[in-house]
């Protein structure tokens, strides 16, 4: 059972520096979908709260999110910059069926003409095609659906909470036909799992198939405050990889090469797959870690 807490935030938009957008959104703090890889689980320290139980358990919602976004957006100097809505919890997780908050929030980006990228795996978005329409044709829209793998296993062991993928990439579909710009994003891909090149062929076909306008990756990061953690995850479900995640993984990110490698694999099948002359958002790319002996695929 998830517990709801209603809180009142005094900003709505947050500045974000060396990503490809300057500014994020995010309706709720914690997150009922529970993937075990979710880099935002430290967030609940601020609250006094756990990384596991509590972030998915515990479910913050800023109730004057609309009001306050609304105030920022009318402010003279704002300059209409790409908003991204999504980029710490998901802003379709089930909160946002009883709350509508992100439906709110969608309603002032349009009226105030701000561009927006929007990340989710919840087929719910489906609810608001009309409004995404009007976001498009009044300032611009890109929609990714976060879909590590298309593997059944592997997405009910690292996603618990979440809608299938195919439901994902069905809705999608669905986006497209209303021609709205949306695709896959693929991140994060976990080695040894979902990096690997079959599971990586798998899901960029499925994408293709489904009419992605355009597939991104990223490899798993893990901060040292979710180390722990998500080892602890290994342990449990996959702890053959236990040992290679721990020569991986001796700093935040993956070694450079490593994940050069995966980028290229998925580029080389995203080709093959036909996806091609179609827009791609920005692939942030992390500051190269030192270079470590890789033991995983």
């Amino acid at each position: 059972m998830v517990e709801y807490r209603e809180i009142e935030c005094k900003s709505a938009l947050n500045r974000v520096r060396g990503m490809p957008f300057s500014w994020s959104l995010n309706p709720y703090r914690g997150c009922a979908h529970g993937c075990h890889y979710c880099f935002a689980r430290p967030t609940h320290r601020f609250f006094d709260l756990g990384i596991g139980e509590d972030f998915t358990g515990i479910v913050y919602v800023k109730r004057n999110l609309a009001a306050v976004l609304a105030g920022e957006l009318a402010r003279p100097k704002w300059a209409r910059e790409q908003v991204a809505l999504g980029t710490a919890t998901d802003p379709y997780q089930p909160a946002e069926g009883r709350y509508r908050l992100t439906r709110a929030a969608l309603e002032q980006l349009a009226r105030f003409r701000t561009p927006v990228s929007l990340l989710t795996k919840n087929p719910m978005i489906v609810r608001d095609i009309d409004l995404l329409q009007e976001v498009e044709a009044r300032a611009g829209l890109s929609v990714c659906f976060s879909t590590p793998t298309v593997d059944e296993e592997i997405w009910r062991r690292t996603e618990p909470g979440t809608a299938p993928p195919l439901q994902r990439l069905a809705a999608m579909r669905r986006l497209v036909d209303a021609g709205i710009n949306a695709g896959v994003l693929m991140a994060p891909l976990l080695p040894g799992l979902s990096a690997d090149r079959a599971q990586v062929e798998r899901t960029v076909q499925a994408a293709a198939e489904h009419g992605a306008c355009f597939v991104g990756s990223n490899v798993l990061n893990l901060s040292a405050e979710l180390r722990g953690y998500y080892f602890g995850f290994l342990r449990a479900e996959y702890p053959e990889l236990l040992d290679g995640y721990r020569r991986l993984y001796g700093e935040k990110y993956a070694p450079k090469r490593y994940r050069e490698r995966v980028a290229a694999r998925v580029d080389e099948l995203r080709q093959e797959a036909g996806i091609v002359d179609r827009p791609q958002p920005p692939r942030p790319g992390p500051p190269a870690a030192r270079q470590l002996g890789l033991a995983l695929p």
